[in-house]
C-alpha cells in the first residue's frame, strides 16, 4: 500500500483536472474568437473593432476573477478559537461528553458565539483542534476549518468561504457576460456557415462549436448564478441553505438575514464603485457575525404588541448572560443602518399610566 502523502498528493494532482480542463476551453475560445471569427470571418473593420474591443473587457474581468477564486486561500478561525493549553489537556483526557462541553462552554463564553449544533452543543472540530465560528465548517477536501464555509468547487480547486465568496459571486458573473456575448456575437455568422451562405473554410467547425459551447455553458452558468444571487440576498450560505444554522431557540435559516440592502453590503462591501471589481471588500472579519438576536430584521421585525408581553420579552431577551459585540459586529451594524430610508425609533408602549416604556433587545452570547 502506498504511503498516505503519496495517495495525498496523488489526489491533488487530480483535483486540478478541472480547472485545466476549463483553462483550456478558455484558450480555445479565445483562439477561436479573435482569429478564426475576427481575423479570418469577419470582413467588416468597423465591426471588428467593437467585436474585440468587448471581447477583451469580458474576456479580462472574466480571468482575473477566475485566478482570484482559485488562488485566494481559505480564512481559518484565529488563535483565540483554539483550547487553552490547559483547558485543552483535560478536553482530550476527558472521556465523558458532558464534561467536554463543560469545558468548551467555560472558553466559549468570552468568544461571539451565537450558534450550536443540532443537539445545542458548542461546535468543536477533533481535526483542527479549534471551536467553530460561526457559520465555519470542516472541509474535507481542503482538510481545515473555513470561515463562512459555502462549498467546495472543484471547477476551482478551492473552497468558497468568507474570503473568496465575493470573487466566486464575480466569476459566475463574468464568465456568464462572456458565454452570452460569445454567442450573441457569433450567431449570425453561425448561421451563414450553417447554410452555405459563407463559403467552407478553416473557421467554419471553429466557429460552429464555439457557439454550441458557449450557449452550452451559459445555461449551465445561468441556473448556478441566480442562485447564488438568492442565497447573497438572503445571507445564507450553500450549506446553511440545506442545513438551517442553530440558535439557542432553535434552527433559523434566517438568522443571519438583516435586510436585503445589508445583505448584499455584507459581501460586496459599502463601496459601490468595488462591487464589479475582483478585490476584497466583504464586511467584517468571518469570525463573527450580525443575527437577529443581535438586532431586528427589518424584514421580520421582533413586535410585542400586548403591554402584558413587555415582561416576558425581557426575561427571555436577558435569560442568558449576553457577551459584548466583537468589533466586526459593531461596525457591521452600525455602517449606515439608517441611510436607506428605514430610520426605525425604539418600540415605544404606553400604559394606561402614560408612562413610556422603551424595550430593549439583548443579544445571545
Amino acid at each position: 500500500m502506498a504511503p498516505t502523502h503519496v495517495l495525498r498528493c496523488c489526489q491533488r494532482g487530480l483535483a486540478w483536472i478541472p480547472v485545466i480542463f476549463i483553462a483550456l476551453v478558455v484558450c480555445w475560445s479565445y483562439y477561436a474568437y479573435v482569429v478564426e471569427l475576427c481575423i479570418f470571418t469577419i470582413p467588416n473593420n468597423g465591426e471588428k473593432c467593437i467585436y474585440l474591443v468587448v471581447f477583451h473587457l469580458s474576456f479580462i474581468m472574466f480571468v482575473w476573477s477566475y485566478w482570484k477564486t482559485i488562488f485566494t486561500r481559505p480564512a481559518n478561525p484565529s488563535k483565540e478559537f483554539c483550547l487553552p493549553k490547559s483547558e485543552k489537556e483535560q478536553y482530550e483526557k476527558e472521556q465523558r461528553p458532558e464534561t467536554q462541553q463543560e469545558i468548551l462552554k467555560r472558553v466559549a463564553t468570552s468568544l461571539p458565539l451565537y450558534t450550536r449544533t443540532g443537539a445545542g452543543a458548542i461546535r468543536y472540530c477533533d481535526r483542527c483542534q479549534v471551536i467553530k465560528p460561526d457559520r465555519c465548517h470542516h472541509c474535507s477536501a481542503c482538510d481545515m476549518c473555513v470561515l463562512k464555509m459555502d462549498h467546495h468547487c472543484p471547477w476551482v480547486n478551492n473552497c468558497v468561504g468568507f474570503s473568496n465568496y465575493k470573487f466566486f459571486i464575480l466569476f459566475l458573473t463574468y464568465s456568464l457576460v462572456y458565454c452570452l456575448f460569445i454567442a450573441a456575437s457569433v450567431l449570425q455568422y453561425f448561421i451563414k456557415f450553417w447554410t452555405s451562405d459563407l463559403p467552407e473554410s478553416h473557421a467554419k467547425f471553429h466557429v460552429l462549436f464555439l457557439f454550441f459551447v458557449a450557449a452550452m455553458f451559459c445555461i449551465s452558468i445561468l441556473s448556478l448564478f441566480t442562485y447564488h444571487l438568492w442565497l447573497v440576498g438572503k445571507n445564507r450560505s450553500t450549506i446553511e441553505a440545506f442545513r438551517a444554522p442553530v440558535f439557542r431557540n432553535g434552527p433559523d435559516k434566517s438568522g443571519f438575514s438583516l435586510g436585503f440592502s445589508k445583505n448584499i453590503a455584507q459581501v460586496f462591501g459599502d463601496q459601490k464603485k468595488y462591487w464589479l471589481l475582483p478585490v476584497f471588500t466583504s464586511q467584517g472579519d468571518g469570525l463573527s457575525f450580525p443575527t437577529r438576536l443581535v438586532t431586528v430584521d427589518p424584514e421580520q421585525p421582533i413586535e410585542c404588541p400586548q403591554p402584558g408581553g413587555l415582561d416576558k420579552c425581557a426575561v427571555e431577551g436577558s435569560a442568558e448572560q449576553t457577551s459584548p459585540l466583537s468589533e466586526s459586529q459593531n461596525r457591521l451594524l452600525g455602517n449606515d443602518y439608517h441611510s436607506e430610508g428605514d430610520h426605525k425609533e425604539p418600540d415605544i408602549l404606553k400604559s394606561d399610566e402614560s408612562e413610556a416604556i422603551t424595550i430593549s433587545i439583548e443579544s445571545e452570547s
